[in-house]
């Protein structure tokens, strides 16, 4: 199945929800703890095409994460419609509702406190409100890419399912896998 951005779209609802600042620790030269000026505190956000305000607030390319010299900050770039991570995503709503969409069609409806447990799934989230945003926070930890159609037991057979990022193609950072 494929989704598209619709052809004519009302516009969101003013956002309501408080901005997010993000505070990130670092070190200085004498090894104490510090907060890091390297990333603005406040969130960056970003509309994608349906009129949705999306903010990464932070994300690592490797595992285990270099923390030296900034690397781990180096790496992040701010990017949802359909796409697929090599990842184990847990997604937390926050405040207000969200559908998570799989490719298969089908939908569930998440609410203030739900959680949602990805794995390498092909998806996307949509606000099924007019008049209310929706906040989440999502974790992600890298994971060995999905292989599906190949039996039981890990034999090696079947289809591996690599990172799709769908319509965010050339604005999202590829991790290789």
């Amino acid at each position: 199945m494929t989704f598209s951005a619709p052809k004519e779209q009302t516009p969101p609802p003013p956002n309501n929800l408080p901005k997010v600042s993000r505070f990130i620790t670092d070190h200085n030269e004498s090894g104490e703890a510090i907060f890091s000026d390297a990333l603005p505190t406040e969130l960056p956000r970003t509309t994608i095409y349906n009129g949705a305000s999306f903010g990464l607030g932070y994300a690592t390319t490797k595992t285990p994460v270099s923390l030296n010299d900034g690397a781990d900050m180096a790496a992040y770039t701010p990017l949802l419609p359909m796409h697929r991570t090599v990842s184990l995503d847990y997604g937390v709503v926050l405040e207000g509702e969200v559908d998570l969409v799989l490719d298969s069609g089908e939908v569930r409806r998440m609410r203030r406190g739900d959680l949602a447990v990805q794995r390498g799934t092909m998806h996307a989230w949509r606000n099924p409100s007019e008049t209310e945003w929706c906040r989440m926070l999502y974790f992600l930890q890298e994971c060995e890419p999905v292989r599906v159609g190949g039996g039981e037991g890990g034999g090696g057979g079947g289809r591996l399912l690599g990172e799709d990022y769908g319509d965010m193609d050339g604005h999202v950072t590829k991790s290789g896998n």
